[in-house]
């Protein structure tokens, strides 16, 4: 199955020169939504991954489906301020200021393998953060998953240190 067929492009959004790819085509396509979570978990099957992060919003689509896959736990990473129990945070730079992610102290014992997922890797701020927060409560990065990778941007520098695999690449 050709997974770009359901990634539908919108010119100009959020702003001028901006070729957003949306993936809600793919999300409402029960075949193809299926076909991406099994490409994308499928280079870490049998891989002892014990937890699957993912930071919202859309990586949560993606990650708790994986995780299902995996047989694994699933982890949220969130924005500050969102999380009820004792919890680390990262912060990060955006474009224009700064943002912070978090997760709770406890969401890992030391050596855990983690699978880190998202739907797009892109400038790679975001995922980077989120592995040095999960490295922070004592996982082990395991690899990292995407749906979709904009090559034109940076990302595939800020996380080299880490295996990882791309569905599409745009």
């Amino acid at each position: 199955m050709d997974l770009k067929e359901y990634i539908r492009t919108i010119p100009d959004f959020p702003k001028p020169g901006i070729q957003f790819r949306d993936i809600t085509p793919l999300l409402a396509d029960p075949a193809a939504f299926s076909a991406a979570i099994q490409e994308m978990a499928a280079p870490f099957m049998d891989r002892g991954i014990a937890y699957v992060a993912a930071v919202e919003a859309r990586g949560f689509i993606f990650g708790s489906a994986i995780a299902h896959a995996l047989k694994a736990g699933f982890i949220p990473l969130r924005k500050k301020g969102k999380l009820p129990h004792q919890t680390i945070a990262v912060a990060y730079g955006l474009e224009y200021g700064q943002d912070a992610i978090e997760v709770h102290l406890d969401a890992v014992k030391r050596g855990d393998k983690v699978l880190l997922v998202d739907d797009l890797l892109a400038t790679g701020g975001t995922i980077a953060a989120a592995c040095e927060l999960m490295e922070k409560v004592g996982a082990e990065i395991s690899g990292l998953s995407f749906l979709i990778e904009l090559s034109d941007l940076p990302g595939r520098e800020k996380i080299k240190p880490y295996p990882f695999h791309v569905v599409i690449t745009y």
